[in-house]
């Protein structure tokens, strides 16, 4: 069966043999490549794991590996400057806006609301000069 090679393959034809390639005399030595081949699996596993697991951190025995944290050095600076605070502003508002844009050109039923009254807008259809439509029924 394929999916269970483990079973064997059963026969009552004398006629009928095969070979294994992997338990012949001369075939090659494959421990020493396995081990290896898993080890290097074992290896890329980790990699994998520290890699969309960042929270984790790094843990190391050995005492001369070092590193220093970009953020949290002494001379970092402490806080940011006036202009970045303004410019960190602006794009912030710039972002609420689009937003908000977006929200109403994917909602058109929620309509226009204003607090303005010299701002309006005419309906094109229910204007009094519109052509009368008859329906079909």
């Amino acid at each position: 069966d394929y999916m269970h090679p483990e079973v064997g393959v059963k026969t009552t034809d004398p006629a009928l043999f095969g070979r294994n390639y992997f338990n012949r005399y001369s075939a090659p030595e494959t421990e020493d490549e396995r081990a290896e081949i898993l080890a290097e699996a074992a290896a890329l596993k980790k990699s994998a794991v520290a890699y969309m697991h960042p929270e984790v951190g790094v843990c190391s025995e050995d005492a001369t590996l070092f590193g220093r944290n970009y953020f949290e050095r002494a001379s970092a600076p402490d806080v940011e400057s006036m202009e970045e605070a303004e410019e960190k502003a602006k794009i912030l508002a710039e972002a609420a806006a689009l937003k908000k844009s977006a929200a109403a050109y994917m909602h058109p039923e929620v309509g226009v609301k204003t607090t303005d009254p010299t701002l309006f807008g005419r309906n094109y259809f229910n204007r009094y000069s519109a052509p009368e439509t008859e329906e079909d029924e």
